[in-house]
């Protein structure tokens, strides 16, 4: 299980990380706990891992615990894209070849006991390869870096979420053999509620009996919960947090998706974090990302203007401007999927222009707040549900902070964001891929590597979407007629 030195000899964990790991030991002895898992969220934002059995705790914990690397060759269908058996794995990495281990390191600030399975902790961990070199294809690690370069300028970055998904009663799970392929047949399912009627309660009503499960869950969990409420399409759910800071947004992000799944399917629920799922009646899921930054020194909301005049201060109007100029950039890290882009569609609720608005929920930015208002700050609403929450967050203040160091100026705000105006946002993710191919900024910071291994991914599921499936509305359009 790793290497029993690996973290004293390359010096990977901060004191508090060291003290945490003292206390995950101590813990797990108090409370009976049997198995550990380790996870660590891969390039499509899923959790991957193994399960260990807690004796080898304080071992995986000094020394890590051995994973194969070909975990981040996969699309989302866990095809391998890279040619894993050549040198290098395909990717010029003599680390990764021939399907080599990489160490994941669990985080022990991340250990939390889970509440629906008996005798069971979880921890996310960070990805080294074995000589200690930290493996550049891990979106933690990378928003991590991201992070640090915003707090060598001064700034925390502060985030809250609006997070929608679809629970649905699993009528039939496809388990035959012929329905496990790559990727499986979905389950067939059906409402737990007729929908559009928004935050009535009646519709809440018929929906608590699993969101009250999933509430003391996520709450037992440490999660930073605000509400849990129907939504507006048919057992649509919408799932709030008050803000934190930096990674510790994200990683709740990736423990609260993980939750709601496995507790709904242990209940008999399917739940789903895709934008827009292929059944009738569906209302598009969105990830709104509620954003501030907070001046290290004080404290401060950076974004607060102390002008009348003024509705942002200049750090946030420079981050707003950054966010809008490096939009068709960073919108394949917002919205991954192919699935995503059917969401931006005019009066919808959803953008669909590159603008920003005050209080506008048709525009992409809404600015939320007023002069003097500590409560200041962006609502991005770009994002769908199935986003890695790393690299949404890198999207976002890699296009701050060149807004900030630039000195950028943001257009005029709108008022009518469907109506004209502001560049249309990409219609696909073929048309995001060509956004990013173009930025320079995103491969100055990022590293050609990163880009050219996250495109090479993308691009494969682009592909076989074209050339290996039938689509519905081909059949329509073709059947009959030739």
């Amino acid at each position: 299980m790793g290497r029993d030195s690996f973290v004293a000899a390359h010096g990977l964990w901060t004191p508090e990380q060291a003290k945490a790991a003292t206390d995950a030991i101590q813990i797990a002895k108090e409370r009976g706990i049997q198995t550990i898992r380790l996870s660590f969220a891969d390039q499509h934002g899923v959790l991957r891992g193994k399960t260990i059995v807690v004796d080898l705790l304080e071992a995986v914990l000094r020394g890590g615990c051995g994973i194969t690397t070909t975990l981040f060759l996969k699309d989302t269908a866990h095809r391998t894209v890279y040619p894993v058996w050549r040198p290098g794995g395909g990717l010029g990495d003599a680390e990764m070849t021939g399907a080599a281990d990489f160490l994941l390191v669990p985080d022990p600030t991340t250990f939390t006991i889970l509440p629906w399975t008996a005798h069971s902790a979880w921890m996310l961990g960070d990805c080294y390869f074995q000589n200690g070199r930290a493996v550049p294809y891990s979106t933690r690690q990378l928003c991590k870096r991201v992070l640090e370069r915003l707090d060598e300028r001064g700034y925390r970055y502060v985030a809250g979420l609006e997070l929608e998904f679809y629970i649905f009663k699993l009528v039939d799970p496809k388990l035959e053999p012929h329905q496990c392929g790559q990727p499986s047949e979905p389950p067939e399912v059906r409402m737990l509620a007729h929908g559009f009627q928004y935050l009535t309660e009646s519709r809440f009503d018929e929906l608590e009996p699993i969101l009250d499960q999933l509430r003391a869950a996520l709450t037992a969990l440490g999660l930073p919960v605000r509400t849990l409420e129907s939504e507006f399409g048919p057992s649509q759910c919408e799932l709030t947090f008050d803000v934190v800071e930096g990674l510790r947004a994200a990683d709740n992000v990736m423990l609260a998706r993980s939750a709601i799944k496995q507790i709904c399917r242990r209940n008999g629920y399917h739940a789903t974090f895709m934008c827009r799922p292929a059944l009738a009646n569906m209302a598009s899921s969105g990830w709104h990302l509620h954003q501030s930054l907070a001046d290290k020194r004080t404290g401060a909301n950076a974004f607060m203007s102390s002008r009348d005049e003024d509705l942002l201060a200049p750090v946030g109007q420079q981050f707003l401007a950054g966010l809008l100029a490096h939009a068709p950039g960073a919108c394949i890290f917002s919205t991954p999927t192919i699935n995503g882009y059917k969401r931006y569609r005019p009066y919808s609720l959803a953008p669909n222009r590159i603008v920003w608005g005050r209080e506008n929920r048709g525009a992409m930015v809404r600015v939320i707040g007023a002069p003097r208002d500590p409560v200041t700050h962006l609502e991005n609403r770009i994002g769908e549900p199935a986003a890695n929450p790393y690299l949404y967050f890198v999207s976002q203040l890699v296009s701050g902070m060149d807004g900030m160091q630039r000195g950028l100026i943001a257009p005029k705000e709108v008022d009518t964001p469907y109506e004209g105006g502001g560049e249309v946002l990409p219609r696909s993710l073929v048309a995001a891929i060509a956004e990013l191919k173009r930025s320079e900024l995103f491969r100055t910071v990022l590293g050609d590597g990163f880009v050219d291994y996250f495109l090479t991914i993308k691009e494969a599921e682009v592909q076989r979407f074209l050339s290996e499936e039938v689509t519905d509305w081909e059949q329509r359009e073709y059947f009959e007629i030739f």
